[in-house]
């Protein structure tokens, strides 16, 4: 019964800003979400150039600049934490 109450108080729990530090896990696991969607993009875009269909072809392409953007908002956030800390330690 406590098990379910901490699965449950976790689970609903949100995080209104990402912490300052990124640690090896989280590296790791944005580094899975970027391949994933860059590997999702190729093949959606080479599926759509193979595809005769015209309607789906153009759902693939789609498809593919959707993975395409969601890799580009994970490095520029990526990017942002990256210089943020420089930026601020030029300031002292």
């Amino acid at each position: 019964m406590q098990g379910q109450q901490m699965q449950q108080t976790s689970a609903s729990q949100f995080m209104p800003q990402p912490p300052e530090v990124i640690t090896t896990k989280d590296h790791l696991y944005l580094t899975d979400m970027m391949n994933w969607n860059l590997t999702a993009a190729k093949k959606c875009h080479d599926f759509a150039l193979r595809c005769q269909d015209v309607e789906l072809s153009q759902l693939l392409d789609q498809t593919s600049q959707m993975h395409k953007k969601h890799y580009e908002l994970i490095l520029n956030e990526l990017n942002k934490s990256v210089q943020q800390p420089a930026m601020a330690g030029g300031m002292q």
